[in-house]
């Protein structure tokens, strides 16, 4: 679900409204039943922020499955392997867990998802099933694929059309037998958030009915198509009643950094199967909300492909959502809406973070995000009877099963027009040519289309990364990759508008079928503040300015066929045969590295610039440490300064900054108020990081003091205004923190320091609620500063209604201060684990404040 808050209506004319004024509800005011009459209207929205306000507490196990190979299988399990279709497999039994809270609602509990799908297969010869991957906690995740039998040869020529699809698309677009025979896949994602749990029992519904129909539509749709589900992409958060997973994640965020694992399979899933349409189910929204969505809109996608066909499905769903029945008298149920059409903004596609947004770059052209109406989580879920829960979990079930039964009319009577625009969005890719802006005469059949929904970019003729000995760009090579981005390498060096490019580096034609999200991935984005008065999520993610490797724009390739195709990036890892050893602290796999080596007891020094000085007496754990995390230790005669040593850190941060820490190696031990107001060791910590749920105010007495007595010889790290404020209200350091804009996000521009702390560090920084800071005392140095005129390079941020908190206030204010016992930054450098680039200021800044009263 999107929670809900107040904005006000764009500068453009209002779309047509039914007459029943729908508006963005929920069933959380229905509280006993359907007597109590119709949900109370909340307005549009913009985002939710809950998840990152909240103190991270997740396993350290969930974080290491998700940084090892947990979920890689996807990868492999997808492949074309030559297998026809049904695929069974016995799934073995999972433990019986009486605490799952699906099993109060009545619902299906995670461990009675094997014996089903084991039932299910059993039903006849449709309905295969795979593991895809495990979850960050560490349960399997199911694909059921539902289609008419295939033998292996037709399995392949299905593979084959598939691949010629995207690879070829103006020779897919000729062939008769694609149009003939080619079936159109179909991707439904289930319960992604793991409290808004129905959409999995829906599928399990109708994949039970497609098993044994014998009707001819149910005939016809699976003879010429085949349906995916992923039934259920949370299950950790299925099972704890939770949004997010065991790392604390919301997987509906994670799309362009792939962090999770759950979220690496899903992006496999829309790799290998290539759908043609998607429904992500969710909940809860009353009535039932089904995109498509508000302005603005993604500006990567062949929108106009897009629309047209959500905008069709969605009708369709909404027929048969409102023509269950149910009315909000009767059940508290309200008819169904359509962003797009009911709503002026507030639910936009801008940022490529949602499963659908995502799955639109993939080649879907009709996807959406279905809010099913009845609320039972939160709060709900301990206060309502659960007659009541059941009843509104029943309803759920059944508005999804609709929305889920009209999609696949829709398929049956539109694929040969879904697979051509399908297509048409990766010819013009590959051909390069120009998007279409839509226009009632470009979408006919959609109402209300105005200037406001026209978004559109201009692409480069290809992108070069220039630095391909570094970790960071072999890390977002590898990215691309992953994300099935073509990418190139140059076989010797070349020049092109006026610069010299080595040999090795990497270039990205954006003549290629997937250039819509090659784009999304490496452009600056851009700056949209004045298009909506504010944004559902974040609207600013450039990777090329984020991860910490270069990337420039070229205005056309390479002479001389030095362009060579890459599978995976150029190996990085390198130790110097003699001598000892520099280690660049610029990113976060060598603070990763580091750690590791300091955990195992090597003696390493910290340089004047900021870098780690290994002795050549550890090249064995250096080269060890190499190969692990892709990078380089090269020779140096540089002695060092001061020693480092082990740093274990007590954090009270997001689920985001948590997963960061560990990411680097750094050892965490979660913290909060109320854990320091019960007694906390902090004998077994060198260094605090604190941006969420640690207010000094709020300790009692002993808990501040022993907090107090540790920060005399160690130091803080503060993130955000509670870091800051924890900062001043500890006597650690002297400014004054302002908090600009709630609502601002996006990538700016910085000014560093050149410090120790910011050496190496990019010229751009992420922000979420920016902070800056002010009145800065006698020992307080700036570290970092927010650009001059406007820092804001992508992304939205506007002042807020008072006429204060604009990027206009930030500018030239610093950013990031530090002094002998506290770094605070005022930007968001491990923010979702997302600006890989920013990470290791916050490394280096901890190793400075383990060892703030320059003792050990």
């Amino acid at each position: 679900m999107r929670n809900t808050r107040t904005v006000p209506a764009r500068p453009f004319p209002a779309r047509p409204v039914p007459l029943f004024a729908l508006a963005v509800t929920t069933a959380g005011s229905l509280l006993l039943g359907p007597n109590a009459g119709a949900a109370e209207p909340r307005p549009p929205v913009h985002r939710e922020a809950a998840l990152d306000q909240q103190v991270a507490r997740a396993p350290l196990g969930a974080a290491q499955r998700a940084l090892t190979a947990a979920g890689a299988g996807a990868e492999a399990a997808l492949g074309d392997d030559g297998r026809g279709y049904p695929r069974r497999q016995v799934l073995s039994a999972d433990p019986v867990n009486p605490g799952d809270k699906s099993i109060k609602l009545g619902l299906t509990p995670y461990h009675g998802l094997a014996p089903k799908l084991n039932a299910l297969q059993a039903l006849g010869d449709r309905v295969s099933v795979e593991v895809v991957g495990r979850s960050a906690g560490g349960h399997r995740l199911y694909l059921v694929t539902v289609t008419a039998p295939e033998t292996a040869r037709q399995a392949r020529s299905q593979a084959r059309m598939r691949e010629l699809i995207e690879r070829t698309p103006a020779l897919a677009a000729k062939s008769a037998e694609i149009k003939r025979s080619y079936k159109a896949p179909v991707f439904v994602n289930n319960n992604i958030h793991g409290d808004e749990w129905e959409g999995t029992d829906a599928s399990l519904e109708l994949i039970q009915r497609l098993a044994t129909a014998q009707d001819a539509r149910t005939r016809d749709l699976l003879a010429h198509s085949r349906l995916y589900f992923n039934v259920t992409a949370n299950p950790d958060g299925r099972i704890a009643g939770t949004r997010a997973n065991a790392n604390g994640f919301d997987m509906n965020r994670d799309f362009v950094t792939a962090s999770q694992p759950e979220v690496r399979a899903m992006r496999q899933i829309m790799v290998g199967k290539q759908p043609t349409v998607m429904l992500d189910l969710h909940g809860y929204v009353n009535g039932t909300l089904i995109e498509p969505t508000t302005p603005p809109h993604g500006e990567n996608y062949e929108y106009d492909l897009f629309l047209k066909n959500s905008y069709a499905n969605a009708l369709g769903m909404e027929a048969a959502v409102n023509g269950l029945g149910y009315t909000p008298r009767k059940d508290g149920v309200e008819p169904a809406q359509i962003p797009f059409r009911d709503l002026d903004e507030g639910w936009d596609d801008w940022p490529p973070i949602f499963t659908p947004q995502y799955a639109a770059f993939h080649g879907t052209v009709a996807a959406h995000t279905v809010e099913i109406p009845m609320e039972v989580n939160g709060s709900l879920y301990d206060t309502l009877p659960v007659t009541e829960l059941r009843r509104r979990s029943a309803i759920n079930v059944d508005v999804a099963g609709a929305a889920l039964r009209a999609t696949l009319d829709f398929v049956r009577t539109k694929r040969a027009s879904l697979v051509a625009d399908q297509i048409e969005v990766f010819r013009r890719g590959a051909a390069g040519a120009a998007q279409v802006p839509v226009s009632p005469a470009t979408v006919p059949g959609v109402p209300g289309i105005g200037p406001e929904d026209v978004y559109t970019t201009t692409f480069p003729r290809a992108y070069v990364i220039p630095a391909p000995g570094t970790t960071a760009a072999a890390r977002l090579v590898d990215h691309l990759l992953a994300n099935d981005v073509r990418v190139t390498r140059a076989a010797h060096a070349f020049r092109l508008g006026g610069r010299t490019y080595a040999k090795g580096s990497y270039v990205v034609d954006m003549h290629q079928p997937k250039r819509g999200l090659a784009n999304v991935l490496l452009a600056d984005g851009r700056d949209i503040s004045d298009k909506v008065s504010a944004m559902y999520d974040i609207s600013g993610w450039s990777l090329g300015r984020l991860w910490g490797a270069p990337v420039r724009t070229l205005p056309r390739l390479p002479y001389g066929g030095v362009l060579r195709p890459v599978r995976a990036a150029s190996p990085v890892a390198y130790v110097a045969p003699r001598g000892d050893l520099r280690l660049r602290l610029d990113d976060p796999n060598e603070v990763a590295a580091l750690n590791s080596l300091l955990r195992d007891g090597v003696r390493a020094r910290r340089a004047a610039d900021g870098s780690a000085i290994v002795p050549g007496s550890a090249r064995r754990q250096a080269g060890e440490a190499a190969r692990r995390y892709g990078v380089a230790f090269h020779a140096t005669r540089l002695t060092g300064t001061a020693p480092l040593h082990r740093t274990r850190v007590a954090a009270a941060v997001t689920a985001g900054e948590l997963f960061a820490l560990r990411e680097m190696n750094f050892e965490v031990t979660p913290v909060s108020t109320d854990v320091l107001n019960a007694g906390f060791d902090w004998s077994s910590v060198d260094a605090l990081f604190v941006s969420v749920g640690l207010e000094y105010g709020d300790l009692t007495a002993p808990a501040r003091t022993a907090l107090d007595s540790f920060l005399t010889g160690h130091g803080l790290v503060g993130r955000g205004l509670t870091g800051a404020e924890l900062g001043t209200a500890a006597g650690l350091l002297a400014v004054k923190p302002v908090e600009g804009n709630g609502d601002a996000n996006g990538v700016v521009r910085v000014r560093n320091s050149g410090s120790l702390l910011m050496s190496g560090a990019p010229d751009h920084g992420f922000v979420y609620a920016p902070v800056w800071f002010t009145d800065l005392g006698p020992k307080v140095r700036v570290e970092q500063a927010y650009g001059t005129g406007n820092p804001l390079v992508s992304g939205h941020w506007r002042a807020s209604q008072d006429g204060s908190g604009g990027p206009g206030d930030a500018a030239g204010r610093a950013s990031v201060v530090s002094g002998p016992r506290a770094v605070l930054f005022g930007t968001e450098p491990l923010f979702r684990d997302h600006p890989k680039g920013e990470f290791a200021q916050v490394g280096r800044a901890l190793f400075s404040m383990a060892q703030a009263s320059g003792t050990r």
